[in-house]
């Protein structure tokens, strides 16, 4: 619970997604099975991450 205690903490998947949009790297939301709360990650290893579609 204390790296819960220093991580930011966001009640739902949609203001961690807003809060992501304002940093420089990509950061992606997920449920903490901690504290039930969202945090933000970099790490994708392990992650689903939708697929992004590619244009030509």
């Amino acid at each position: 619970m204390s790296v819960c205690r220093r991580k930011a903490r966001y009640p739902s998947r949609e203001e961690a997604l807003h809060a992501a949009a304002t940093f420089r790297l990509p950061l992606h939301p997920y449920r903490c099975d901690r504290c039930g709360v969202f945090h933000l990650t970099s790490r994708t290893k392990g992650k689903f991450l939708p697929r992004v579609p590619i244009y030509p």
